[in-house]
């Protein structure tokens, strides 16, 4: 393996733990701000996640350069 690969795998862990993390907390924070709980809580919070998740994504690809999903598609 050289270390271009191996740069691109650890960028991408790297990328994808800070969306997942960033994504939690956010969407946690707007599910207790909402008050929203049980089967409808789940529903919306997975929702809200996805749209932070992805959000945090589409953040790194157009201000750093980083792509994960290529949602340019280039």
């Amino acid at each position: 393996m050289d270390l271009s690969s191996a740069r691109r795998i650890v960028t991408f862990v790297l990328v994808l733990l800070c969306a997942i993390l960033v994504s939690n907390t956010l969407s946690n924070i707007l599910l207790a701000a909402l008050g929203l709980s049980g089967i409808f809580g789940f529903i919306v919070g997975f929702v809200i996640y996805a749209v932070f998740f992805f959000g945090v994504l589409y953040f790194f690809e157009r201000f750093f350069g980083i792509t994960i999903f290529r949602f340019g598609g280039r």
